[in-house]
């Protein structure tokens, strides 16, 4: 780790200076920096070296300006990416990109602290996260990776973080990111279609993401475990989560109703867009009666991919 931060550091010396590491996560590591330009901190992400390997740095600095274009006051913006060889003009190549700092919790955080969230918190959260979904998902960006650690909480608000940076490693990497063995999504929060590699990811996918999550923070326990990754995606695909008030009984049932459809195994059985899972969150009666009349066994065709355990 110690090697990674010198080859950083370096190149980035008149553009940032790396202050600590504040964590890691399943594509990249995480540094405290300040932006020595505009005097402000910044979260400055460096990818995975094995990750970097296999992308091209041109194509990945191209395919995430999509995300820099999105303008919206619950996602966090894109500052800056690039790759440390381009300035530096040769060494270890590291592909980085930078955001905001937000002095706040993600929730994660929050969660590993309380459990469980108030209904109304939990549905607020939800909400917020929807309305930022729905506006990516209207200028053609899905986000792919939903969960709690890339849910920011910071004085009342909520900032999604790391929108579109799944796609963009996706579409650099090409037919090589099996090379890297790591997969572009978390398990526990993966959509049936990503834990099976479908290749025709559209938005529903966030929404079955964003649906798992609501499920965590209603009932302290997640849609689908397992021992390891390959057993959580075979549950994902084949296994109904448990209804909500099966496990909180106080969750109202236009809620639970929402959570069941949001998490449906097809697609075309999810809400149609963001806007919906969020109004059904709010209007009682939305989805209880679809909910109510849906079949519950159904199941997810499971294609040889999931069954080697190849993610993405």
């Amino acid at each position: 780790m110690a090697e990674v931060t010198e080859h950083l550091s370096t190149p980035l010396a008149d553009r940032y200076r790396i202050e600590r590491r504040l964590g890691e996560g399943g594509m990249a590591t995480v540094y405290l920096a300040e932006d020595v330009k505009h005097d402000r901190k910044v979260a400055l992400k460096v990818l995975r070296p094995e990750l970097a390997a296999v992308l091209g740095a041109d194509r990945f600095v191209q395919e995430i300006k999509t995300t820099a274009q999105l303008q919206h006051p619950h996602i966090l913006p894109l500052y800056d990416s690039g790759s440390t060889t381009t300035l530096n003009g040769g060494g270890t190549e590291l592909l980085y990109y930078v955001m905001p700092y937000i002095q706040g919790e993600t929730l994660r955080a929050k969660l590993d602290r309380e459990v469980q969230l108030g209904i109304d918190e939990a549905v607020k959260i939800t909400t917020e996260v929807a309305d930022a979904l729905q506006y990516a998902h209207e200028h053609g960006v899905i986000h792919r990776d939903i969960k709690p650690e890339n849910i920011l909480l910071h004085d009342g608000r909520v900032m999604v973080a790391d929108f579109g940076i799944a796609l963009a490693v996706s579409a650099a990497g090409g037919g090589r990111m099996t090379e890297t063995g790591l997969s572009l999504g978390t398990p526990h929060y993966m959509s049936p279609e990503q834990a099976t590699a479908d290749r025709h990811i559209t938005n529903r996918s966030d929404i079955f993401s964003l649906g798992s999550v609501l499920f965590e923070m209603l009932t302290g326990e997640l849609p689908h475990t397992g021992s390891s990754a390959q057993a959580i995606i075979f549950k994902i695909v084949s296994d109904e989560a448990r209804p909500v008030r099966e496990l909180r009984k106080a969750v109202p049932p236009h809620v639970a109703a929402a959570v069941a459809k949001a998490v449906e195994k097809l697609p075309a059985d999810r809400f149609e867009n963001a806007k919906a899972f969020a109004d059904a969150l709010d209007t009682p009666g939305l989805t209880s009666s679809v909910a109510a009349l849906a079949p519950r066994s159904r199941r997810f065709v499971v294609p040889a991919l999931a069954r080697s355990g190849r993610t993405g």
